[in-house]
């Protein structure tokens, strides 16, 4: 392939020729944690391993805690995390890396993870941490996983790793424009916790009668699950029995109890079927758009969704999973799935359920359920309000999504020096492509 001018070809790809990309070794120290079995107690120093170093910064809100002598231990030689370390995971979830930040209490490493320390204050931080969480990082470690059973590396193969090093001006230049896409990122999930919040509480308030919509004065009813099917068992029934043997690549798509989500459905792209002829065989149930799907097996028993147009022609479901379909002129299927996503009806189904190995809940206890309705046209009017609401959230979580896809877009390209940051004073001004 051709090198254009002031580019050269490196073992990370192609990259501007006043840039490095040595191993990560040359520019950052990478100490392994003591192999020190600590005794925990309820309180003391803060022990980081694998699971506090998977967001930004090591979060410790959770983290096991040691006693002095043992805190004194794990961090001889030089094994203090300092402000401006980074904390990576060398073992499961390898490649997952934290930073250390000026406001953390003093803690220790544990086990599984080990302490980057750069040789030089010029050197950037947020800078590293991009390159660990961009394809540069992830392909060197495919490389090294081919034909291993255990996800692991060693304190060897981290300082080999080949890391594209620009100049530390350059460094900070990317790492500014990556927090800001990260703080726009963040700002969204906020927003969209925010959203989430209010519409709990406007549940709260709507789907108990604590709140009344304008115009609405009519008594709630208390009915059963199985009475607003009519008490007829074809519109309170469970899916089929599907035994592995059955199943194929193509047919008849068979829904899961994994694509039952709280209040959606979760499509998922390894889909199972069965062939017409076991469809046949077994007397299996056509499925319905439409449909209220309750899944009767934990966690949580009793979550539900309405079964959207999944593009499929034909669609049956699992045994663990009741087909219900109340009678249209007595209930609105919208409000009775924002009914079946309240932390109230989660307890009632919690309650009736059973099992000694896997929790789950008789379709004929489901069916004895107790739930308050308003007349239909309440029910319509609040599950309008509760849909703009998810609406509104769903239209977030897209934004938030296209902008980590755009993160990604511009790791690749920033990372790899395809689009250079030029720092001018305090401006920093794209340069152009090569």
């Amino acid at each position: 392939m051709e090198v254009k001018p002031g580019y050269k070809q490196t073992e990370v790809g192609v990259i501007p020729e006043e840039w490095d990309a040595s191993g990560l070794g040359r520019f950052w120290s990478v100490t392994d944690c003591k192999h020190v079995t600590a005794e925990f107690v309820p309180n003391g120093f803060p022990v980081a391993s694998i699971k506090e170093v998977q967001s930004r910064f090591v979060d410790l809100t959770t983290a096991k805690q040691t006693t002095s002598y043992f805190y004194s231990l794990l961090i001889e030689g030089g094994r203090k995390p300092c402000p401006g370390d980074l904390i990576l995971s060398r073992n499961a979830t390898v490649g997952e890396v934290a930073q250390v930040a000026e406001w953390h209490p003093p803690f220790a490493m544990g086990q599984d993870v080990c302490l980057l320390r750069k040789k030089s204050p010029d050197h950037s931080t947020e800078f590293l941490q991009a390159v660990f969480q961009s394809s540069v990082i992830a392909n060197q470690l495919s490389n090294l996983m081919v034909g291993s059973t255990f996800k692991r590396v060693n304190v060897e193969q981290i300082r080999n790793f080949s890391v594209p090093t620009p100049p530390p001006p350059e460094q900070r230049a990317i790492a500014g424009a990556m927090s800001d896409v990260d703080a726009l990122i963040g700002a969204l999930d906020q927003l969209i916790a925010k959203k989430r919040d209010l519409k709990q509480a406007a549940m709260q308030q709507l789907l108990t009668g604590k709140k009344r919509l304008p115009g609405f004065h009519g008594e709630w009813e208390t009915k059963t699950l199985f009475e607003l099917a009519d008490c007829r068992k074809e519109l309170f029934d469970d899916g089929d029995w599907i035994e592995a043997e059955y199943l194929t690549e193509s047919g008849i798509r068979l829904v899961q109890t994994g694509n039952i989500g709280e209040g959606k459905f979760v499509d998922k792209n390894a889909k199972k079927y069965i062939s017409s002829d076991s469809f046949k065989k077994l007397g299996c149930k056509n499925l319905q758009i439409g449909d209220i799907l309750i899944c009767r097996l934990a966690e949580p028993a009793g979550r539900a969704c309405i079964l959207p147009d999944i593009g499929e022609e034909r669609v049956i479901t699992a045994v663990d999973v009741t087909i219900f379909r109340p009678l249209p002129s007595v209930a609105d299927r919208r409000y009775l799935v924002n009914l079946f996503n309240t932390r109230q009806w989660f307890e009632g189904v919690n309650e009736r359920c059973g099992g000694s190995t896997r929790t789950r809940i008789a379709r004929g206890q489901l069916g004895k359920m107790q739930i308050r309705i308003p007349p239909l046209p309440e029910q319509t009017a609040i599950a309008e309000v509760l849909s703009d609401m998810d609406a509104e959230v769903a239209t977030l979580e897209q934004r938030r999504d296209k902008t980590r896809a755009l993160k990604q877009g511009m790791m690749q390209e920033l990372l790899t020096g395809r689009i250079r940051l030029v720092e001018s004073g305090n401006v920093i001004v794209e340069s152009e492509k090569r």
